[in-house]
């Protein structure tokens, strides 16, 4: 096996069907050997790092839960007070809850002060490392153990916080929503993300089966139907304007939702609950915006 294909080694202790291993070996297949990684704590950390062993085949950081950005701040800025800045490019990664939460802050202040860095967060949708919590990227109605259902709700009444349009909202140069379910759109983001200059965002779609309660097989399949329903719709955003959407046929929400455990509360016996029309409603409004902006070419 040759070097560009081995930089995220097997043998580490993701779980089986683990949507985020799979987006990290994604990411390094696209980037190659020439980057320097910092990632906080979280399950893609523990899993990939047990003492004395890595699966990392290039040099990574670990920094705490809230601050791999301002460590990849400090990084860059050293290679170029050491006149290396054209050796490496530097990564900082985290997962929905170091970005979107923990960590919000920093990832702030990286974009405004116009770092070179690219950030991706591994979305799984909630803070798996540490029991199943609720994070701010959640999506509505979803079981965790933070958001249970039961007599008073049903699961996470607080929408997904649009991080994406967060980091838009800085005037970076680039900004992307990808998916494992869509290996080849998700590399050239990688690929175009670290050929520009400045401070880039990338957000991945890393489907969880402890987490989401799935057979570790559907993993691939989830991630596409979460697109193909427009729940999780990817695109690219180059200087605040869409210049690329993957614009499948539309499918019913349920069709993504009823392969989860962590829905299974909104299926009885007697068919789906009226609240999956909100749902609905969310992916209609993302599937609107997608077909706005992106003509049919």
């Amino acid at each position: 096996m040759n070097k560009m294909t081995n930089l995220f080694e097997k043998g580490h202790t993701a779980c089986s069907g683990c949507g985020q291993s799979l987006a990290a070996r994604l990411v390094l297949e696209a980037t190659g050997p020439d980057v320097i990684i910092a990632t906080t704590t979280g399950c893609l950390e523990v899993c990939t790092t047990r003492s004395p062993q890595s699966a990392w085949g290039v040099p990574w950081i670990h920094s705490l839960f809230e601050n791999s950005s301002a460590v990849a701040t400090g990084i860059k800025a050293a290679l170029i007070a050491l006149g290396r800045e054209k050796e490496a490019r530097v990564i900082a990664q985290g997962g929905d809850g170091a970005t979107a939460d923990i960590g919000l802050g920093l990832l702030s202040g990286m974009f405004e002060r116009g770092d070179d860095v690219l950030y991706i967060c591994y979305d799984n949708e909630a803070y798996m490392n540490t029991g199943i919590q609720r994070s701010g990227l959640t999506p509505y109605l979803a079981k965790t153990m933070t958001s249970p259902p039961g007599k008073v709700s049903l699961g996470n009444l607080r929408p997904k916080k649009d991080i994406a349009g967060i980091a838009i909202a800085h005037h970076i140069p680039y900004v992307a929503v990808a998916s494992i379910g869509y290996p080849k759109f998700l590399k050239n983001c990688v690929q175009k993300a670290i050929s520009i200059n400045g401070p880039k965002y990338i957000q991945i779609y890393v489907p969880c089966p402890l987490g989401w309660g799935y057979p570790p097989e559907l993993t691939v399949e989830i991630a596409r139907k979460a697109t193909e329903t427009y729940l999780y719709p990817v695109f690219e955003v180059e200087n605040g304007v869409i210049t690329n959407a993957l614009r499948p046929k539309k499918r019913p929400v349920e069709e993504c939702l009823k392969l989860q455990g962590r829905f299974k509360h909104l299926f009885t016996k007697d068919g789906p609950r009226e609240e999956i029309k909100a749902v609905q409603v969310i992916a209609d409004e993302n599937y609107k915006n997608i077909a706005n902006e992106i003509k049919p070419g």
